[in-house]
Parts: C-alpha cells; sequence; structure tokens
C-alpha cells in the first residue's frame, strides 16, 4: 500500500502546521496536554472552537454550502493527525461532529436553517440523551417516555453519562414514543433545549475526582413535536446514521503524542542513574505499543482509501473504535507504571487546566492517574468493545 501523501497535500500539512505555530494559544496546548478527562471543559474547547471559525476551519467534514472547509479526505485526516500532535483541544464532538452532520442528512430545511450556523459558530453546545439506567449496551431497550399532548411530547423519564450536560444549551435525545412491536420501531429523536422546565441535571463524578458525566432527569418536560428529526417512531434509523459519525479515524496522531509523553517519562534517570528504558520487560511493552499504533494508523489510511473511492468503510470502523479503546487504556498504564512512587499524589488543585502549582513528581505525569481510571470508561462508551468485536465477528469472519 502506498502510504505517501502528493506534493499538494504535503503543502497543506505545512500550512496547518503553521497555522498551528501562529493561531494554537500556549494556555491551550498546555490545558489539552494535561486533560484529565476525555474532553476539555467548555471554556477550553469552545475558546478554541471560535478560533477555528474565524478561520473558517471549524468544520471540516461538513460540506461547503453549510459552512464546510470543502477539504478532500486526506486533507481531513492531516489536520486531525497535525492537531493531535501540536496538542490542539479537540472540539466537544457533539456538536460539529456528531448532530451537525445527522442534520445535513436528515434535518428539515427549517432545522437546518435554524440549528446549523448556531453549531458552525460555537453558539449552541449540545451534549447527547442515549444512555439510560439498566441498558447497558442496549440501546434500543431505552425507555424514557415520551407521550403526546397535542402538538407536543410529554418526557418523563431519565438519561445517564451524559457528557457536558452541565454545559450544554441544547440536547439531542432518543425517546420512546411506542411500546408494542420491536423496540427499535417506536424510538423517536428530539432536539430539545436544555433550560426547559422539568429538566434536571445530577453530576457524577469519577473515580479519579473530575467532573465529565451527568445524569438527566425529565419531570414532565414538554417538547414541541416540530423537534422531532425524522419521522415519529423512526429514530433508530437517524441514530444509526449518526452513530457513523462518532467513530472515525485521525486518532494515531494522539496516540504518537501519547507515546512521546511515556518515553519521556521512562527517560528519567532513578538514583543508580538509571531509567526505565533500561529495562528490557517495559521497553518490550512499550514497543508493542508502538507497533499496535502504527496497525490502528494503516487501518486508518485503509478506511480512508476506501470511502476516497465512495465505498463503504465496513466493520473496519468497528476495529478502529476496540484498537483505539484498547490502545489509550494501555498508554494510561504504562505512564501509571512509568511514574512509579509519583503516581498517586492527591493534588486535584495541581490537575486543573491553567493551573502553575507545582506537581509533585514530573511535570508530564500530573494527569496520569485521572486519566488510567477514566480511560476505564473508553472501552464502553460509543459502543463497547464487546459489541463491536461481535460486529467484527459477524461481518469479517462469518461466524
Amino acid at each position: 500500500m502506498n502510504i505517501a501523501f502528493s506534493d499538494e497535500h504535503e503543502a497543506f500539512r505545512e500550512e496547518v502546521k503553521a497555522f498551528l505555530a501562529t493561531s494554537l494559544p500556549e494556555d491551550l496546548r498546555a490545558a489539552e496536554r494535561d486533560r484529565p478527562s476525555f474532553f476539555l471543559d467548555y471554556e477550553y474547547n469552545n475558546r478554541w472552537h471560535r478560533i477555528l471559525y474565524e478561520k473558517g476551519w471549524a468544520a471540516p467534514d461538513w460540506p461547503e454550502e453549510y459552512g464546510g472547509t470543502g477539504w478532500d479526505l486526506a486533507r481531513r485526516y492531516l489536520w486531525s493527525v497535525e492537531t493531535s500532535l501540536a496538542h490542539a483541544p479537540s472540539l466537544f464532538p457533539t456538536g460539529i461532529g456528531m448532530v451537525g452532520p445527522m442534520l445535513i442528512g436528515h434535518g428539515t430545511a427549517e432545522q437546518k436553517s435554524a440549528y446549523l450556523p448556531r453549531i458552525l459558530s460555537g453558539e449552541d453546545y449540545w451534549c447527547q440523551g442515549y444512555s439510560e439506567p439498566g441498558s447497558g449496551s442496549d440501546l434500543a431497550s431505552l425507555k424514557l417516555k415520551a407521550e403526546t399532548d397535542g402538538d407536543d411530547y410529554v418526557l418523563r423519564g431519565t438519561k445517564i453519562w451524559t457528557s457536558h450536560a452541565h454545559y450544554a444549551n441544547r440536547m439531542f435525545c432518543l425517546v420512546r414514543t411506542r411500546d408494542t412491536g420491536k423496540p427499535q420501531e417506536g424510538i423517536t429523536f428530539l432536539l430539545l433545549d436544555m433550560d426547559t422546565p422539568g429538566i434536571t441535571v445530577q453530576p457524577i463524578l469519577f473515580a479519579s475526582g473530575t467532573h465529565e458525566v451527568n445524569q438527566v432527569f425529565f419531570d414532565a418536560v414538554r417538547v414541541p413535536k416540530a423537534n422531532t428529526v425524522g419521522k415519529e417512531h423512526q429514530g433508530w434509523t437517524v441514530a444509526k446514521y449518526l452513530l457513523e459519525f462518532e467513530r472515525g479515524g485521525g486518532g494515531s496522531g494522539g496516540y504518537e503524542a501519547g507515546l512521546e509523553r511515556i518515553r519521556r517519562l521512562a527517560a528519567n534517570q532513578d538514583a543508580s542513574g538509571r531509567t526505565l528504558l533500561d529495562d528490557p520487560a517495559f521497553k518490550r511493552r512499550l514497543d508493542e505499543t508502538a507497533v499496535r499504533v502504527k496497525a490502528i494508523q494503516y487501518t486508518e489510511l485503509r478506511i480512508m482509501a476506501a470511502l476516497s473511492k465512495g465505498e463503504n468503510p465496513g466493520p473496519e470502523s468497528s476495529v478502529l473504535k476496540t484498537g483505539g479503546a484498547e490502545i489509550s487504556q494501555r498508554l494510561t498504564e504504562l505512564a501509571v507504571e512509568a511514574l512509579a512512587y509519583y503516581i498517586a499524589p492527591d493534588r486535584q488543585d495541581a490537575i486543573a487546566p491553567g493551573q502553575n502549582l507545582q506537581p509533585v513528581g514530573p511535570a508530564d505525569g500530573v494527569n496520569a492517574f485521572p486519566r488510567y481510571f477514566n480511560q476505564r470508561a473508553g472501552s464502553i462508551a460509543g459502543g463497547s468493545n464487546e459489541v463491536q468485536k461481535n460486529i467484527v465477528a459477524k461481518l469479517v469472519l462469518g461466524l
């Protein structure tokens, strides 16, 4: 497989690097490097969002007619890799990366006109109302009830593990509008305002002490039926379409940056002058991880090649999701091992973005333990590894 990029694409790579060097503030780089959770808080990723919006680069995957960049697949891939290597904040994905493309594909003209400009500019901040208590990975078993009352639905129930619901002003949500027939045939896709009376957001703290996810309660919440995307009872089709945008490529750049951080940690000398890189067992695990990162990169490139020819990426997206979750967890485990005695001081004050407090141990390790805890959820969020492996077993192995 020829993985070389054209001269034109390499010139674009240099343009991206130059933009990042001049337009990405150092405090945002530092906040991303020291990020303890999956995503940066609203203040930081929305600042970067607005910088990109002014440049016209906020929505690389959107069509130009809706404010996208018009980049081809190779440029979008290079953008993803270079921003990861430069420690640029990842924009919170629910708006630009998920509900925006979903509306472009399934929204009405009125919905596109009302929501897409505000998503593009960062004015609206979205959260995802999918998971529910007791549903596990069986999303179709959701129970949040939406009863018809005139031109409105009245919602009663709860959603859980809702990332950034405490920041969001809008939610896209799956609700149950019919109990008969197959579970998937009674689900409706709704858009709603988070300040609607009857909505309560309760925080859920991770084991690391960070607050990223929440439980959201709906007590007789009225949502206009006009906020339905697609047809009533057919929200499952819209939800599946949206999930295609939740699992994507370009993550290998972030994994490469993680490997480099671990190498720096492992290069610190102990009292005898030796480093962890001198330990054959640790070095073997580090090298094995580097090989797996390279394999993910090649999978990303294969998907990009398939898409460029108009093909469906197929089960490779599940391979990427599973492999990415496992690599992310492996990287946090190696970081914990590299830090050794410095791994677990209780310094919540030092890991908060923007703090200049002296950490205990190497500065590169200030967020290692929180990330270790938070990445335990990486193999569940967005579709558990078990579900993804079943997809691969069925579609690739024919089992």
